[in-house]
């Protein structure tokens, strides 16, 4: 049974985890040495490691599973593109500052901390019927608009952090980071908010390469950028960080039902849906059928993928019964979105959203079809004709041809092109306007009233034109990792023995190759079985240091080496050496040759330790190897 790391175990474990992670450089701020840089950071040696490995799993767990097309699309993005997504006009957070030193403060933030420290202050004094105002500000505050913020701040007397001065009213703040490119166009752009938009550029290309077929997926592993108004928290807040997202595409009359969700509907997961935050209750475990049947989760792809992130989280090391999914409420998702559900993992510093699920409907691509005139659809294909109600367009094309010349046919090419209900559209504005202007490969063309005319028409058709809805799953990689780091520390009996139980799968090292002694002997030994690991691929650490085992198996303890081998006496004479878990301690005596491919499976998840253990005979250490 696994035991919930609540948040007060999580902290009581913080300030030896922090030092750890500092002494190990598993992740430092970036810049130090000029005094640093809020919201960014380096990773070390052990750090990139386990975010390779984590990205790496992440690939074989949707990319490889999933048959998903995999991208990398630029991180410099032109203001036009994040002009149609939303982001220039909405990507904001409401800022409020330090009315006589300048210093901001995102405001939903600073609420939230401020009411938790008078409810932790005050305790048992504080009024019942003033806490429960407190406690409903907080969960509600990230909904606030600037008004409803104003008014909020001004009631509970929101002063700022350090100096206890007044703030200045909200205001939107865009969390984009802003360039130029090029020297003489000096084209607007951004860095990045996101990964999505180059998929959603590339939805026609991606639907080629899948034939034209629907459903399908894309991929996308890469660097994010959000000017983030007060960044904390180590990994949580920062103002570059690795994304993973993917982008699934569906035919919006078949997302209800998804073959491959069958597997997973007795699947029990953490759900804290919108009724049971409304009724102020806790996250309850469901079966992901039944969840969908009362319609608590939309539909059955984005359960799906609720299912699908669930097990990648658990398979890389996040304790389980610390996961959540909770559903946003109404007032919380953006007007597009049918449905969006957030993975929340536990940490010391509480529940942090780690990934988001999102079925954004046709939004992304209607906005960019939209702003570029270029139709980013998909056809619904028939086995055998199927009678339809068709708006026709019919133009005159000798007299398009000649007003326009070789621009006509582009032009006509696209209005014919149009779906039914855009033709509809079209029809019903002609209906009170002369002259339509549509952008086609960057010219404006008119087409006048008089040149077009539209029927009502059943016909036999083989397609059909839709517009694909999205299901969005977006990994934060550094959230991920903190949360893994947090979970896999521990102590020993001695509170300065630390260690990290990492999955294998992510572990930064998969073994390391002692000696019990230095000598020249062992040396040949550790030699051949580092270029055995190496060559199945497996990353390895050795130490052949003179020092006492106990000081070596100590030292790779503390950065989650999951394996020790152990070169010893009988090695030389039964070419056998020993192999230690992390976790127990405990060790087998296994043959020198079997060790490697026993390190790849164990490392893979294909056996257990527990497997391990029932093969080979248990080695009890000597008292002077300890």
């Amino acid at each position: 049974m696994l035991q919930q790391l609540n948040k007060e175990v999580l902290l009581k474990r913080r300030e030896a985890l922090e030092q750890v992670i500092k002494r190990r450089f598993i992740y430092q701020p970036a810049f130090s040495l000029y005094g640093g840089v809020a919201g960014l950071y380096d990773y070390g040696p052990v750090g990139c490691a386990i975010k390779t490995n984590i990205e790496q799993y992440w690939r074989e767990h949707f990319i490889i599973e999933e048959d998903l097309f995999e991208i990398a699309a630029t991180i410099l993005t032109p203001e036009p593109v994040l002009k149609a997504s939303g982001h220039v006009d909405r990507f904001t957070d409401l800022l409020v500052c330090d009315s006589k030193t300048g210093t901001g403060y995102r405001a939903d933030k600073i609420v939230t901390e401020t009411l938790e420290n008078r409810i932790a202050k005050e305790g048992d004094k504080l009024a019942a019927d003033v806490k429960a105002r407190y406690l409903a500000v907080i969960k509600d505050v990230d909904t606030f608009k600037e008004d409803k913020m104003k008014e909020v701040i001004a009631e509970l007397q929101i002063k700022a952090l350090e100096t206890g001065n007044d703030l200045t009213d909200p205001t939107p703040f865009n969390l984009m980071l802003p360039t130029i490119v090029g020297p003489s166009t000096k084209l607007p752009a951004f860095l990045r908010p996101e990964t999505a938009q180059g998929m959603f550029l590339n939805f026609a290309r991606l639907l080629e390469q899948n034939g034209g077929r629907v459903p399908f997926g894309a991929a996308q592993i890469g660097l994010g950028f959000r000017n983030e108004i007060a960044p904390r928290g180590g990994l949580l807040r920062c103002r570059e960080f690795q994304m993973a997202e993917i982008e699934y595409f569906v035919d919006p009359t078949e997302k209800s039902t998804f073959k491959k969700f069958n597997k997973y509907i007795n699947l029990e997961i953490p759900l804290l849906s919108r009724q049971l935050q409304a009724e102020a209750k806790q996250h309850q475990p469901f079966k992901m059928g039944d969840a969908v049947k009362e319609g608590i989760i939309n539909n059955e792809t984005l359960a799906y993928f609720i299912c699908r992130t669930y097990l990648y989280l658990v398979e890389i090391g996040i304790n389980p019964v610390n996961i959540r999914f909770r559903q946003h409420q109404a007032d919380e998702m953006a007007h597009y979105s049918s449905d969006c559900w957030d993975a929340e993992i536990e940490m010391s510093s509480g529940w942090v959203e780690c990934v988001g699920l999102a079925d954004r409907s046709a939004y992304d691509l209607n906005a960019h079809s939209t702003a570029t005139g270029y139709k980013l659809q998909a056809a619904r294909k028939f086995k055998v004709p199927q009678p339809r109600q068709v708006l026709q367009v019919i133009l005159d094309k000798q007299k398009i041809g000649k007003e326009l010349k070789k621009d006509g046919m582009a032009l006509i090419k696209y209005v014919e092109a149009l779906p039914d209900d855009e033709k509809q559209e079209l029809s019903e504005y002609y209906q009170t306007h002369e002259d339509k202007v549509f952008n086609i490969d960057g010219k404006d063309l008119t087409l006048n009233r008089e040149l077009v005319k539209f029927e009502q028409k059943t016909m036999n058709v083989m397609e059909e034109k839709f517009i694909p809805h999205v299901i969005e799953p977006a990994f934060g990689i550094g959230r991920i990792l903190q949360a893994i780091i947090e979970h896999s520390f521990n102590q020993r009996d001695d509170p300065q023995k630390t260690f990290f139980k990492f999955s294998p799968r992510v572990a930064p090292v998969k073994c390391s190759i002692l000696s019990v002694v230095q000598s020249e002997e062992f040396d040949v030994v550790i030699q051949e079985l580092t270029s055995s690991l190496k060559k199945l691929g497996i990353s390895c650490k050795t130490d052949n240091a003179g020092v006492a085992l106990g000081k070596k198996y100590a030292r790779t303890d503390e950065i989650g080496i999951p394996f020790a081998i152990t070169v010893d006496k009988e090695t030389l004479t039964t070419q056998s050496v020993t192999l230690r878990e992390i976790e127990t301690t405990k060790q087998v005596r296994v043959p020198s040759v079997e060790v490697p491919r026993l390190i790849l499976e164990l490392s893979a998840g294909l056996i257990l330790w527990t497997d391990v253990l029932a093969k080979y005979p248990v080695f009890a250490a000597k008292e002077e190897d300890a």
